[in-house]
């Protein structure tokens, strides 16, 4: 394999991309799309497509990129990285971001690929750190969903009265429970706001083992660490966005309700 397989993201054709395209801005900008399991049916093409860049433009910590490959034309965007119109470069894998519209830049992108990196001239670009609240693309997000550090926190989680279920549970029952509704009360831990246009919570209650004692929750609502909360949503299980980036548990599009 080569190393361009390492990414776990996706690239395809963006056809028409380059249409009607409005002179580009460098206000900031933080991108919000569609998460990948929206859009099963896309098609996916091999890693490491080669191509030359007709447009580019930074924006909110990313630089995005129209390639031509000379048989297709796409749009990609990565962690902001130096490129230049005509350069040659290497667009590994992508998650796709379909009806993408850029409130900055005032444009409609048909799709855009978001990837860890982009190759420039052969040789890999200089990405440096992702934009602040960005899901990790390097696989350092555990199985359970949660950095490293999420299972610790300072947050007082004492006297939390258990809603339908606990955070236990969540995971003890997850197989009897994938697919239904779940109910818990616990205390915000973390909260990244629109990521993939969603806002993403960590909540714990006290109970539960290092490793299955936070639960992750997508949701519109906003929360500050130390609320408590009340979740309700669907479970679902073995969540994969690709990259590492992987839940045994999470609650989507969930009702957080703060007390």
């Amino acid at each position: 394999m080569t190393v361009f397989c390492i990414a776990l993201f996706t690239v395809s054709l963006l056809a028409g991309c380059g249409e009607d395209t409005p002179a580009p801005t460098t206000q900031a900008e933080k991108p919000s799309a569609q998460t990948a399991q929206e859009t099963p049916a896309t098609p996916q093409a091999a890693p490491g497509k080669s191509g030359k860049v007709l447009e580019t433009m930074d924006a909110a910590g990313y630089t995005y990129v129209q390639v031509d490959t000379g048989t297709e034309k796409f749009w990609a965007a990565a962690p902001q990285f130096a490129v230049k119109v005509d350069d040659d470069v290497v667009v590994p894998e992508g998650m796709p971001m379909p009806d993408y519209h850029s409130k900055t830049l005032d444009r409609d992108f048909d799709m855009v690929y978001f990837v860890p990196s982009v190759l420039v001239g052969g040789a890999e670009s200089m990405t440096g750190e992702m934009p602040p609240g960005h899901p990790p693309m390097d696989g350092s997000m555990s199985s359970t969903g949660g950095s490293p550090k999420a299972n610790e926190t300072d947050v007082d989680l004492s006297g939390i009265e258990a809603a339908d279920q606990t955070v236990a549970d969540i995971f003890a029952k997850k197989a009897e429970l994938s697919g239904k509704p779940v109910k818990i009360r616990g205390k915000v831990v973390k909260f990244s706001p629109e990521i993939m246009g969603k806002n993403w919570i960590h909540i714990q209650d006290g109970t539960g083992e290092v490793g299955a004692n936070d639960l992750t929750i997508t949701t519109s609502t906003t929360a500050q660490v130390g609320d408590t909360v009340v979740i309700s949503g669907v479970l679902v299980t073995d969540k994969d966005f690709g990259y590492g980036y992987a839940y045994d548990v999470l609650v989507e599009d969930a009702e957080v309700t703060v007390e």
